[in-house]
């Protein structure tokens, strides 16, 4: 495996073809989807000369937790579907990387606490009955998590045709198991033509939720809450005047608006809104080590993978996912060094060169 396209190569023939279409694709046409991956494309670098590079390092601090590495993995629902052992494979695989769970995880809150060995967030979506995430907010404290994500970007899910198409609907031996059956069933219900997925969002979102709402949530438990699907300056700026704690960029991988803007593309509005006040990560076309170089020059502090991730768990299991993130970081590492950068710290906004909006 020399790089992710390797990890993706050999993915794909090993699951289904609607599974496959369920973990690749985009909503609408896509277009969200290809343009974060064009953008980190067009970006350019650069280099600084006779800088000594003969150690760089990679580590850093993120909510108080020390990580190795600034790559982590993103939320993704149902890992079972890309390997039988599911979150808790990902979680071994992740050896001390930050891993956000999904509240769609295939495996419980607790087996996967007791699988890591680095931090664990628990990502969360709104669902209308609250007394449901009060107790996975409380479940995820008493396991050792350390802090809630709310993704606040899907009120409903994105017209994803390729799910539509394929009648897509979670196999009923895939279950998300940290919510009651009868919350989840409408995802296991296939229809021709329809995504059950859309379907059960459609039945258990909250599409009322309003920034008022995140003083109950805060209220539930202790951990940090992060905000995951800001791509504004404005809403950053509110988010940081309602007290969250970091703050996720992302378009969730091209999955809901389809033409909202790239994350990357975005990243430097965010940045400037928070203004040093909280952390702020990214999300959305990360493929390689230069991407995440790229991400970090433009203020995240630290960057998410979700479908290489995937990718690389049903290729080698737990095996496949620290060799994902092995490989990244190390990209990272000879792009610190070949671009005189020897230091998160020393990676500044002068390091990147963006194409111009009208490019």
């Amino acid at each position: 495996m020399l790089c992710t396209d390797d990890y993706r190569a050999l993915a794909r023939p090993r699951l289904p073809a609607d599974v496959w279409d369920y973990l690749d694709g985009g909503s609408g046409a896509e277009l969200t989807l290809d343009a974060n991956r064009r953008l980190f494309d067009r970006a350019e670098l650069r280099p600084r000369v006779l800088v000594d590079v003969s150690v760089c390092d990679t580590a850093g601090k993120l909510l108080g937790d020390a990580l190795t590495t600034p790559v982590g993995v993103a939320p993704t629902a149902y890992h079972r579907l890309a390997h039988r052992d599911g979150e808790v494979a990902t979680a071994r695989g992740a050896r001390g990387a930050l891993f956000v769970v999904s509240i769609f995880a295939s495996r419980s809150l607790e087996d996967i606490a007791a699988a890591a060995t680095g931090p664990l967030w628990l990502q969360l979506y709104w669902l209308r009955r609250r007394a449901v995430l009060a107790e996975l907010a409380r479940r995820a404290q008493d396991a050792g998590y350390r802090a809630l994500v709310l993704t606040v970007d899907a009120p409903r899910i994105g017209q994803r045709l390729r799910d539509q198409r394929n009648g897509f609907a979670v196999d009923p031996a895939v279950r998300a198991v940290n919510l009651d059956d009868a919350i989840m069933a409408a995802s296991h219900e296939h229809r021709e033509g329809a995504s059950a997925i859309a379907t059960h969002a459609a039945q258990t979102f909250d599409q009322t939720v309003t920034w008022a709402d995140l003083a109950w949530l805060r209220g539930r438990t202790e951990l940090p809450l992060v905000l995951k699907g800001v791509l504004t300056a404005e809403d950053a700026d509110r988010a940081v005047e309602h007290g969250v704690d970091a703050i996720v960029v992302s378009n969730h991988g091209g999955r809901q608006l389809d033409g909202a803007v790239p994350a990357l593309r975005a990243l430097p509005e965010v940045v400037a809104a928070v203004a040093g006040r909280c952390p702020v990560l990214l999300d959305g076309g990360v493929r390689h080590g230069r991407d995440v170089f790229i991400a970090l020059a433009l203020g995240a502090s630290a960057v998410l993978v979700g479908r290489p991730a995937l990718w690389a768990l049903a290729v080698d299991g737990a095996d496949g996912v620290a060799g994902l993130l092995t490989m990244l970081t190390g990209e990272l590492e000879h792009t610190m060094a070949l671009a005189g950068r020897p230091r998160l710290a020393d990676i500044g906004r002068d390091a990147v060169l963006l194409p111009d909006r009208r490019d």
